[in-house]
């Protein structure tokens, strides 16, 4: 009987190492090319497709230049993840195997830091009052703070706020220029570059109101060169279960 069961656990445990094995050499590990603004929310969501499939998923970040390398080169890549213009000329590049898909969108709000008085943000009208109220105007000179500035001359209150403006090259900066401010400053940028930095001292007013806010979308795409084409499909339909969408949202990306 002893001898039996030995011989019954020493099956079990070999099936284990065996499953065990078979897992680890079925695993794939692909690479996507992202914009910024949905990494942060795509590196939770890769985690969590990791622990569901054993498939590793590295998310990188190269600037725009580094991406046009590596887009016009035949450097190994999975999936592409980015504004629909690039997304669309990657396909048209035919370096791209489409359709592409819907990732997201990230639309812009307004900060003060913690502790500073809370402006009214409810209306354009509101935001006109805010940033007149203000002492200091802070957002950068990246896209969405280009928006921003354009916003703002249809409000026709650049000149009025110029002297009290400061305009910090990336979304980083713009947060980090509002830690390091003082008094009542309002502050411009796109959700997913405030999220990271709220329980630093950014507090998120609101989003800037329907009819004066601006979405930029997101889409993702396959790449012809892709060796796991598989893998990297379950990833991209993975980004649109509940688990991942949820991640996106904790990360400012809708």
């Amino acid at each position: 009987m002893k001898r039996r069961f030995s011989l019954l656990l020493t099956g079990f445990a070999l099936l284990l190492m065996f499953s065990a094995g078979a897992l680890t050499a079925s695993a794939a590990e692909i690479r996507v090319l992202s914009a910024n603004p949905v990494s942060e929310g795509l590196k939770h969501i890769a985690e969590q497709f990791k622990r569901e499939t054993g498939h590793d998923v590295k998310v990188e970040v190269p600037a725009g230049p580094e991406l046009n390398r590596i887009l016009a080169s035949e450097e190994p890549a999975d999936i592409l993840i980015s504004v629909p213009a690039t997304v669309d000329q990657a396909v048209k590049d035919g370096k791209a195997a489409g359709p592409k898909t819907a990732i997201g969108r990230v639309g812009i709000g307004v900060v003060v830091r913690r502790g500073a008085a809370l402006p009214n943000v409810a209306t354009s009208d509101a935001i006109k009052q805010a940033v007149l109220g203000a002492e200091g105007v802070i957002y950068n000179t990246a896209g969405s703070g280009q928006y921003v500035h354009k916003m703002l001359e249809q409000m026709g209150v650049t000149e009025q706020i110029k002297a009290k403006s400061a305009r910090p090259g990336n979304g980083v900066q713009t947060m980090e220029r509002m830690l390091a401010g003082k008094g009542n400053e309002v502050g411009f940028g796109l959700l997913s570059e405030i999220r990271p930095f709220e329980d630093k001292g950014v507090q998120m007013v609101g989003r800037l109101p329907d009819n004066v806010q601006n979405y930029t979308l997101y889409d993702g795409v396959i790449l012809s060169r892709s060796k796991s084409a598989d893998v990297a499909g379950q990833f991209i339909r993975y980004l649109n279960t509940p688990a991942a969408k949820q991640a996106f949202t904790a990360n400012g990306v809708d």
